[in-house]
């Protein structure tokens, strides 16, 4: 039987008669939703509280959309372990929620002796983190694959199984289940005090009201160090890496077949090129540490960086149209690896230091985190089945409404296209409206619709938009 959580925006926090949560997830982004998701498996009392006003609003919704394999991971950490369970969790989960994902495999590229001398460690890398199907090409099979590469590209690795992902709809689905499977989802409601007793339920001080949690996990991505500090617990600093990204319109998408990378050398990994399931294609991202966990914003300077090396890689993209250009921040802490740790004398779970990799790996991480609270005392007894959720397609090699004479049929809003870079319809937007967790603006009806996404960035639909939001959105602000 469904049982239904809430969604709450705006306010005073709901009634707590109910006492204290069992378990409270503070952060929303795709590990932060996974996790939430997770417990709603179980008969267990769970919020989910997000400073921002949607889930995925931090690292999340910024990223370069890829579902990696973890062949490259380092061997023998938790996020190489974590990785390969995820890729395959979150393959299986995607097919049955409705997340596109198409698996185009990836190339490592060498330009020079010196990477091309690296392959073959990398080849053993990779069998050690369970990956055996990778292989390097020669020069010509490598041009015969992408007949669009630069000059002088001398040998590649070719990784089959990595591939392109909806991020938007992945951090949407874990938490639509999860709502819809009894979780409280409390959004704008930014934590900023916890006060703890043996014995006693944790006491959370947010910009909403109190909260009581018997146990709390921090999921909160760039600002997982401080968290951890409102407990007294002092493990690890995040230092916030910005990535900056060129967004290139879908006439770009016929030059590149594979997700393009680099050879790591011993500054990272560099720029990569990469399709997207949008039917775009990615240049970037550049690696900037900062010290202002809120620098999202684009440089001069790096994106004509990208522009330069985005030129030797794959010369004709850098002549096509960009569509957008925009930069997320990572959670660094100095090590390669993840910072998970379970705090049973506190009641507590801290899920940090989640890099890139965090949305392959994060149904795995999820499952990770249920243990670490088992091993700080939860009983969750047993399992119960979760509400079922399908997600609407926002990928470009799968069915779109617009093109669906059975969609149109029932519902000729779905005939109605009112973004038309994106071929978003009516019906598209009228749907998220009224979806179990709808936006709250037309930023978040981008992320579950893709409308004002494409070349005009919304210039010609935004007023259509707008009208919809108000004809049909007004209940989602006020929740």
């Amino acid at each position: 039987m469904t049982r239904h959580g809430h969604v709450s925006r705006r306010g005073p926090l709901p009634d707590g008669t109910g006492g204290a949560y069992d378990v409270v997830v503070v952060g929303a982004g795709v590990v932060g939703c996974a996790i939430a998701r997770a417990l709603a498996r179980y008969r267990l009392r769970v919020a989910l509280v997000e400073a921002a006003d949607d889930v995925g609003e931090g690292s999340s919704k910024a990223n370069t959309a890829i579902l990696h394999t973890g062949f490259d991971a380092v061997p023998g950490t938790l996020e190489a372990d974590l990785v390969r369970a995820g890729h395959r969790l979150l393959s299986g989960y995607a097919a049955e929620a409705g997340i596109p994902v198409e698996p185009v495999g990836a190339l490592l590229v060498a330009w020079d002796e010196e990477q091309r001398a690296a392959l073959p460690g990398l080849v053993a890398k990779a069998a050690r983190n369970g990956r055996h199907a990778t292989r390097i090409l020669g020069p010509a099979e490598l041009r015969d694959r992408e007949p669009h590469l630069g000059p002088g590209a001398l040998a590649a690795l070719a990784v089959p199984g990595e591939s392109l992902i909806c991020p938007w709809t992945t951090t949407l689905a874990y938490a639509t289940q999860a709502v819809s499977s009894g979780v409280h989802l409390l959004l704008g409601c930014r934590v900023t005090d916890v006060v703890t007793a043996p014995g006693s339920p944790h006491r959370l001080t947010t910009t909403r009201g109190p909260l009581a949690a018997r146990y709390l996990v921090n999921a909160c991505g760039l600002y997982a160090d401080r968290f951890d500090a409102l407990l007294g617990v002092g493990d690890f600093t995040v230092t916030p890496r910005r990535g900056q990204l060129l967004v290139y319109d879908k006439a770009a998408r016929a030059l590149v077949r594979h997700i393009l990378l680099p050879v790591p050398g011993p500054l990272g990994k560099g720029v990569l090129i990469t399709p997207t399931v949008y039917g775009n294609v990615l240049l970037g991202p550049t690696a900037e540490d900062l010290d202002d966990r809120t620098a999202t914003g684009t440089t001069t300077d790096g994106l004509a960086g990208l522009r330069t090396r985005g030129a030797r890689i794959l010369p004709a993209l850098v002549e096509e149209e960009v569509t957008a250009a925009y930069a997320g921040l990572r959670a660094a802490t100095g090590r390669e690896d993840y910072r998970c740790a379970a705090r049973p004398a506190l009641r507590y779970v801290t899920v940090g230091g989640i890099r890139s990799t965090g949305l392959s790996a994060s149904l795995a991480l999820a499952e990770h985190a249920l243990g670490l609270l088992s091993e700080c005392g939860l009983r969750t007894g047993p399992e119960r089945p979760l509400a079922p959720v399908r997600m609407p397609n926002l990928g470009e090699a799968f069915p779109r409404p617009y093109r669906d004479a059975g969609a149109i049929a029932r519902d000729p809003g779905f005939g109605t296209v009112v973004c038309h870079c994106e071929h978003v319809t009516r019906g598209e937007v009228r749907a998220a409206l009224s979806s179990v967790v709808p936006p709250t603006g037309l930023e978040g009806l981008r992320r579950r619709t893709r409308a004002g996404a494409g070349r005009c960035q919304g210039g010609h639909c935004r007023p259509a938009l707008r009208a919809l939001f108000d004809a049909y959105g007004k209940g989602a602000v006020a929740r």
